[in-house]
């Protein structure tokens, strides 16, 4: 029979695993997009 606090661990571990890869693609995109408006302020495309 599985240990109990192993099969928490390894469903907390994975978790962990989706919400930091979830949060490093949410940082990558917002990086992405104000880098993409920079170059749209320097080409003289503002609002």
């Amino acid at each position: 029979m599985r240990d109990l606090p192993e099969t928490r661990n390894k469903w907390l571990s994975r978790i962990g695993w989706l919400i930091a890869i979830w949060a490093g693609s949410v940082l990558a995109l917002a990086v992405f997009a104000y880098g993409m408006r920079l170059l749209m302020s320097f080409a003289g495309m503002t609002t």
